[in-house]
């Protein structure tokens, strides 16, 4: 059945949530080459941008609780793709050379999803989309 012809079709709560889910998977299969969750990927991603980005930051950027954050920081410690460093009480995130090589290959897995979720609907349509929806979570929280 289409998300428009359930029951629930003008309720916020399963609209969003079927969208999201639907645009995980997308993620999901873009971010496979790299063997990234599309959330370790994009924090990757902010690291190598802005290398020494403390926790609180990358919580901020990405909308993530700092203890969703700390996990994800570990799992990329094991792979060997960020370091983190202590100064004084202040933690910063460090990308590794391991991380830094990853960077091409995680350029085209975003641009692979950008083109995959592009086709979907028009790239001003989603535009509006993506920021009416970030409006609308800045109101929520």
């Amino acid at each position: 059945m289409k998300a428009t012809e359930s029951k629930y079709n003008k309720c916020l709560y399963f609209a969003a949530n079927t969208l999201a889910r639907k645009v995980e998977k997308l993620a999901i299969e873009s971010w496979k080459p790299v063997k990234l969750s599309p959330s370790h990927a994009y924090l990757l991603l902010m690291v190598l941008e802005q290398p020494g980005l403390q926790p609180g930051c990358l919580a901020n950027h990405l909308q993530l609780s700092p203890s969703t954050i700390t996990r994800l920081i570990e799992k990329l410690e094991e792979k060997k793709l960020v370091t983190r460093s202590t100064e004084g009480k202040t933690t910063l995130v460090f990308p590794s050379s391991e991380g830094k090589a990853l960077l091409p290959s995680l350029k085209d897995c975003l641009e692979d999803f950008e083109k995959n979720s592009c086709c979907l609907i028009d790239i001003h349509e989603r535009e509006r989309m993506v920021f009416s929806m970030c409006t609308l979570a800045d109101k929520l929280a």
